[in-house]
């Protein structure tokens, strides 16, 4: 049985009324309501220009209301989820931006911008009829994009999907340059007649209120072609990856073509023709993430600009949610061929402030951003001769011998080390610290760490850098390239310098790693040592802090740092934390080699 689906709702009933009091609150200047009625107008209205009114069932955000502003819409009305409004609120509406024809000039006219379903065809010009017989001058076009469905299933078949945002703006467009109705109406035919969209959905639309997830699409199933309503597609098919998918709905949308000729000399001819110069809206459904969307967009452009669709060129690339069906996890493609209908050009282009549109970074010819910037080489670095550096303190042998028994200590103790891990974080730590250790010891046996304490430390961090990886390898890599860096800039080194290059390593964990003592991590193990060497102690008694700092975070409740920080005072407590409980096996063999 399917599970019940999650929604941040009240009372499904009256979501779509507290869906306009939230965007009211989002848009104060911008927007308002129309009494009685589920209307959205933009808050400054001209009958100066031609007014434009689309929308449709409420569920396809940010269709219609996120188009209202200058350029785009006068106003959107919403019907009830997935249904169309009435025709009291259409006409309610339109009478909203028209003059009253008795007492005032006519006004510029309005022009209803309605997607091809029979509810909304009805309702929109019954309410566009009554309000010419009251005398105000009302157009309605009609957007038919969707290429899912072959011609033969007549007038309902292609329905108005995505593709009708761009009508929207090349009509908004028109009115804001005082165009006359007819003319704005035309520019929207223009459109209308020259987008096709096609739709994938990966997952079927649950709406708000509904008792269990639709499951139509199971976890295997995909449908090529489902419309914005949940509608049957194409066909269905198995998940595609999405290079096979954008040429699927290229290919369909490029078939499904455009009407030419009038009467008997209609013709069906291609949607666009090699070489065209073309506008894409790649559309989010509502489910899909941004990351997939630009994986999908990039397919799309790479497809049309290649072999196989003639190498056009894609100028204008809209990607983002433009007309969505609730949460349905998938995408559409809308296509326009801007070399068949170059003068809706400047219309896409001209400025508008709706508050969901996204103006397209416009491109002719090469992409600028096709061109990647050259990767700045690190500086060649002075090759400091350290033979003259004087250097006390420092045997090599030993050193070796005290890493060497350092790693062999961390190798053996990877069991222990994966067990805390496994209970306070995510037990990778014993095979984290079991590879950096075997690298090092590769390194050391082949000779390779050098013999001076610059080169020593640094071959230290590059080692870890390249076999340990996770928070410790990079936090371990900070720790030794400090080391070095300050040794680096020492006139001598001898063992006072050398335990102050600790100290600066200590710190630089704390500081890039945003944790201090008490924090339930290595550092509870580090920083004892740094005070027992400023103390003057002996090792023994160095390493023995290194343990007792260790052991002390078995007791602690609370972490502040690292993946431990998201756990019970119940789980942590009587596990110590495993980067510090290295810590303390580190110092506890190197003294041992002592």
């Amino acid at each position: 049985m399917s599970a019940a689906p999650k929604k941040f709702i009240n009372e499904p009933s009256e979501a779509v009324s507290e869906f306009i009091s939230g965007l009211l609150l989002q848009y104060p200047n911008k927007l308002q309501k129309l009494a009685n009625n589920n209307v959205i107008l933009s808050s400054s209205i001209s009958y100066d220009k031609v007014n434009i009114l689309s929308g449709g069932g409420s569920g396809h955000e940010p269709s219609h209301a996120g188009w209202i502003g200058k350029g785009m819409l006068t106003g959107a009305i919403l019907g009830g989820i997935f249904a169309s409004p009435s025709v009291a609120s259409i006409l309610a509406a339109i009478r909203a931006v028209t003059p009253d024809p008795i007492t005032d000039t006519q006004g510029k006219g309005c022009l209803l911008i309605v997607k091809n379903y029979t509810g909304d065809r009805l309702n929109f010009g019954m309410a566009a009829e009554i309000a010419n017989s009251e005398g105000r001058n009302v157009k309605m076009v009609v957007v038919a994009d969707d290429s899912a469905l072959a011609r033969s299933k007549g007038v309902t078949g292609a329905r108005g999907v995505a593709g009708t945002v761009l009508v929207h703006k090349v009509a908004g467009a028109a009115a804001e340059k005082g165009l006359d109705l007819d003319q704005v109406v035309k520019t929207a035919q223009d459109m209308a007649n020259n987008v096709r969209s096609l739709g994938v959905a990966l997952s079927a639309v649950t709406i708000p209120g509904a008792s269990v997830i639709n499951d139509r699409l199971d976890s295997e199933t995909i449908e090529i072609g489902m419309g914005i309503h949940g509608e049957a597609g194409l066909k269905k098919s198995p998940l595609l990856s999405a290079d096979d998918l954008a040429s699927i709905m290229i290919k369909t949308i490029f078939d499904f073509g455009l009407e030419e000729g009038e009467g008997k000399s209609k013709s069906i001819v291609p949607t666009f023709n090699d070489g065209d110069d073309l506008c894409i809206l790649v559309n989010n459904l509502g489910g899909t993430s941004n990351f997939e969307m630009s994986i999908l967009a990039n397919s799309v452009v790479k497809h049309l600009e290649g072999e196989e669709f003639g190498k056009c060129a894609v100028s204008r690339l809209y990607v983002g949610s433009f007309m969505t069906s609730f949460d349905m996890q998938g995408a559409s493609v809308s296509i326009v061929s801007l070399s068949k209908s170059g003068h809706l050009c400047e219309f896409l282009d001209d400025a508008t402030d709706a508050i969901a549109w996204q103006k397209a970074d416009i491109v002719q010819g090469d992409r600028p951003s096709a061109t990647e910037l050259p990767e700045v080489e690190a500086p060649k670095k002075k090759i400091r001769d350290f033979s003259k550096v004087p250097v006390d303190d420092f045997d090599i042998d030993i050193v070796a011998r005290a890493v060497a028994a350092a790693c062999n200590s961390l190798i053996e103790s990877e069991p222990i080390l994966t067990k805390y891990d496994t209970i306070v974080g995510d037990g990778d730590c014993g095979i984290t610290m079991k590879r950096g250790a075997k690298e090092i010891l590769s390194r050391l046996e082949s000779k390779e760490l050098g013999d001076s304490p610059v080169p020593f430390f640094e071959s230290l961090a590059v080692a870890v850098s390249a076999s340990m990886g996770g928070t410790s390898g990079i936090l371990f890599e900070i720790f030794f390239r400090k080391m070095s860096t300050f040794l680096n800039a020492q006139a001598s080194i001898n063992s006072e310098s050398i335990k102050l290059s600790f100290e600066q390593g200590v710190e630089a964990v704390s500081f890039y790693g945003g944790a201090t003592a008490g924090s339930r991590t290595m550092l509870d193990a580090l920083i004892p040592v740094v005070e027992a060497l400023k103390d003057g102690k002996e090792f023994v008694d160095v390493a023995k802090a290194a343990t007792d700092g260790a052991q002390s975070t078995a007791a602690m409740t609370s972490a502040s740092a690292g993946r431990s920080n998201y756990l019970s005072g119940d789980t942590l407590t009587g596990t110590p934390d495993p980067g510090a409980f290295a810590v303390g096996l580190v110092l506890s063999a190197i003294q041992k080699s002592l």
